[in-house]
C-alpha cells in the first residue's frame, strides 16, 4: 500500500489519453460564465446520490471508484483538446487559458467500492472550487452510473446462483470499452471470472473461455471438433454440446475426453430439463465429476428458477452488461454547499438536501446492519469562511473538525455510536450522548420504526427474522463499534490517499469489501424477487 501520489502521476504520460472531453458541453459553458461572474473560485461541495433504486431492488452496489480515479488522473486539457474547444466556439480565450492549467486540487470522499447503497444517501462528495468541481459532473456520473448498474445486477445474479460460480460473458453485447468496465464491475460483485481479456490484463480479472458453435461447425463432424479441442486444451476443457443434438453431443464429448472431461456447456433449450437429463447421461457414461455449465440469455430470475437443476455454473452475458433491466444506477451530482452555507434545489420531484453530510451505517448488537443515517458534517478547519449564498434548505454547518479520515476497507470503523433502540413501535432511533438525536425515517426508505430494528425485528419486506451475524462473517471483532462511517477520503488536495484504490489492487480490494459488506445486510438483501430496499435511510439535522 502506498499513499500521497498525485492523480496524474499514476500513469506514464507517454501512454496517457485525455479524458477531458468525455463530458457535456454545458460543463464548459458554466465554467466560462462562472469565470466572468466571479463564482468560479467559490468553495463548494457536490454530492452524488440516487433518489430511488430500480423497481423491486433491495440495494445498489457502489462501483467505479477505481476507474474514476484513473480517468480523473487524465482529465487534462492539452493543446489538442483546447484547439477542438476553440474551433467549436465552446470556450473563449480566458477560459482556454484557465483550462490549460487545470488539474483537480480538491477533495473527494466516497463509499468504499463494492459497498451496498440505498436511496437518499450520498455515496460520493467532491469539494473544491466551483470551477474545478463542476467540470467533473459528467465524468463522475458516466462511470459510476454504468459500473454501479452492472455491479448491482451482478450481485443479484450471484445471490440467485448461491454457491455456483457465475461467469461474465457479455463483451459481444455492449460497447467495447463498456465490456471491460462491465467485466470489472461483475468481478468485484462476486462473479468468478470473465471472458474479456482486456479486463484480465488491466484489472487481473480471471479469464475463461473455450469454444463457440462456430468451432464445431468448421469441422466435418462434432466428434472431430471435440477431439481437436481436447488435443489442444486437455481433458479438463469444456465442450459445447448443443450445436446439433444434446444427448449425441454429450456422448461424443465423453468419447473424446473420457471420464476426465471437465465440463459440458448447454446454451439453448429448456436448460433445467436438459441439465437433468445431461446429469443422468454423464453419470451413466462414467463421468460423474463432469460439470454442467448453463448459458443462454440468463438473468437473476432464470438462474433462480434453475436452483433445483443439476447445474454447476452459469455463463451470463446480455442481461448482465445491460444492468438486467436497469442500465443506470440513477445517480445525480448536486451542489449542496457554497462557501460553508447549505444550498438545495426545490424543483418538484427533484429536490435535494443542502449541506455536506456524513453517512453512518448502524448495526444491531449482532452486527446486522439496520439503517443508514445521514447527518450534517462539519467543514474542515481550512474551509473558506461563509459568504452570501442562495437560500438554503438546511442550517449551515460549522467549521470545527479536520478532514475526513483516510479510506479504509474496515467494516468496524468506530466513528459513530452504536444503535441502542430495540422497539419496533418507536419512531426514532435512540441516540447516545455523542450521536444523532430524533432520527426520523423519511420517504427514502422503509418507514415507521424500521430505522432501528433489532435482531428480533423483521426488516422491511422480510417475512422472517434476521439471523445473528457471526463476527467472522460480518467483519466485526469483539469490542469494536458496530457502526461505520461510509464516506471516507480518497483524494485530499488532489492527492490520492492510497494507490491501492486503482488497478488490480483496487479491484481486488473492492471485491473483498463487497463480500464482507453484503454479509452484514439483512438476509432479504439476497432475495431477487420484487421487494423494497432492505435498509432505511434516515436523515437528521443534528450532527
Amino acid at each position: 500500500m502506498s499513499s500521497g501520489a498525485h492523480l496524474d502521476e499514476l500513469v506514464p504520460s507517454l501512454f496517457r489519453m485525455s479524458t477531458a472531453l468525455m463530458t457535456d458541453h454545458y460543463e464548459l459553458t458554466m465554467l466560462r460564465a462562472a469565470l466572468r461572474s466571479g463564482a468560479a473560485n467559490r468553495r463548494v461541495v457536490f454530492e452524488v446520490f440516487t433518489r430511488s433504486l430500480p423497481p423491486g431492488r433491495r440495494f445498489g452496489v457502489f462501483a467505479g471508484t477505481g476507474r474514476l480515479l484513473d480517468a480523473l488522473a487524465d482529465f487534462r486539457f492539452a493543446p489538442p483538446e483546447l484547439a477542438a474547444l476553440r474551433a467549436a466556439g465552446v470556450v473563449d480565450d480566458d477560459t482556454a487559458a484557465w483550462l490549460a492549467d487545470y488539474r483537480f486540487r480538491g477533495d473527494i470522499r466516497a463509499f468504499a467500492e463494492g459497498e451496498p447503497f440505498f436511496p437518499g444517501a450520498p455515496v460520493l462528495a467532491v469539494e473544491g472550487t466551483f470551477a474545478e468541481s463542476v467540470l467533473l459532473e459528467t465524468l463522475v456520473l458516466s462511470i459510476l452510473n454504468h459500473d454501479s448498474a452492472i455491479a448491482a445486477a451482478a450481485a443479484r445474479m450471484v445471490a440467485a446462483a448461491g454457491s455456483r460460480p457465475c461467469l461474465e460473458m457479455g463483451s459481444r453485447r455492449t460497447h467495447e470499452a463498456a465490456a471491460v468496465a462491465a467485466a470489472r464491475a461483475a468481478y468485484l460483485a462476486g462473479f468468478a471470472a470473465s471472458s474479456n481479456l482486456e479486463a484480465a490484463r488491466t484489472y487481473a480479472v480471471p479469464s475463461v473461455g473455450t469454444s463457440a458453435h462456430a468451432f464445431t461447425l468448421v469441422h466435418p463432424t462434432e466428434a472431430e471438433a471435440f477431439a481437436a479441442q481436447v488435443a489442444a486444451l486437455g481433458r479438463d476443457t469444456t465442450l459445447l454440446v448443443d450445436t446439433y443434438d444434446v444427448p449425441a453431443g454429450i456422448a461424443a464429448a465423453v468419447a473424446a475426453a473420457g471420464p476426465e472431461l471437465g465440463a459440458i456447456r448447454i446454451d439453448s433449450g429448456d436448460l433445467g430439463g436438459l441439465a437433468t437429463a445431461a446429469r443422468a447421461q454423464l453419470d451413466a457414461l462414467g463421468a460423474p465429476s463432469t460439470r454442467i455449465i448453463a448459458t443462454g440469455d440468463l438473468d437473476e430470475h432464470a438462474i433462480a428458477r434453475l436452483g433445483e437443476a443439476p447445474v454447476d455454473g452459469y455463463g451470463i452475458g446480455t442481461s448482465l452488461v445491460t444492468g438486467s433491466g436497469a442500465p443506470t444506477a440513477g445517480f445525480v451530482y448536486k451542489l449542496v454547499e457554497v462557501d460553508g452555507v447549505a444550498v438545495a434545489k426545490k424543483s418538484v420531484g427533484k429536490t435535494s438536501r443542502g449541506g455536506r453530510k456524513r453517512v453512518v451505517r448502524r448495526h444491531d448488537p449482532s452486527g446486522r446492519a439496520v439503517a443508514d443515517v445521514v447527518l450534517p458534517a462539519a467543514a474542515p478547519a481550512t474551509a473558506a469562511p461563509a459568504t452570501a449564498a442562495p437560500a438554503t434548505a438546511a442550517p449551515a454547518t460549522t467549521a470545527a473538525s479536520s478532514a475526513a479520515p483516510a479510506a479504509t476497507d474496515s467494516l468496524a470503523a468506530t466513528a459513530a455510536p452504536a444503535v441502542t433502540a430495540s422497539s419496533a413501535s418507536a419512531a426514532t432511533a435512540a441516540p447516545s450522548a455523542a450521536g444523532p438525536t430524533a432520527i426520523a425515517p423519511t420517504a427514502t426508505g422503509p418507514t415507521a420504526a424500521a430505522a432501528a430494528p433489532t435482531a428480533d425485528t423483521p426488516s422491511a419486506g422480510s417475512t422472517f427474522v434476521a439471523a445473528p451475524v457471526a463476527a467472522a462473517d460480518s467483519g466485526f471483532r469483539p469490542g469494536e463499534s458496530r457502526d461505520r462511517e461510509l464516506l471516507q477520503s480518497i483524494v485530499v488536495r488532489g492527492e490520492l490517499v492510497d494507490t491501492d484504490l486503482v488497478g488490480p489492487a483496487g479491484t481486488r480490494r473492492a471485491r473483498e469489501h463487497h463480500g464482507r459488506a453484503l454479509t452484514a445486510l439483512p438476509p432479504t438483501a439476497r432475495d431477487v424477487r420484487f421487494g423494497q430496499p432492505c435498509l432505511p435511510v434516515v436523515h437528521t439535522t443534528h450532527a
